[in-house]
């Protein structure tokens, strides 16, 4: 699994998120959505666990590599 996005600085991400989100869901279940992370606590590791699941290890730490900016 490849990234070739860029990246983006914070507010890149947060304005590509939020379009994303309202294309795919429309504005309704977007602002359903936010209001539902802000009132759950999150479980990170839990989430990042699912989304690393598939991966091996070198690919991440392959993946991390390119992208440090240090």
């Amino acid at each position: 699994m490849t990234d070739s996005t860029p990246t983006l600085n914070d507010s890149q991400l947060r304005v590509k998120a939020l379009a994303t989100l309202k294309q795919e869901l429309g504005m309704a279940a977007t602002l359903r959505f936010l209001a539902l992370i802000n009132q759950n606590s999150t479980d990170y590791v839990k989430i990042s666990r699912q989304i690393y699941e598939e991966q091996q290890l070198d690919e991440i730490f392959s993946r991390a590599k390119q992208n440090w900016k240090g």
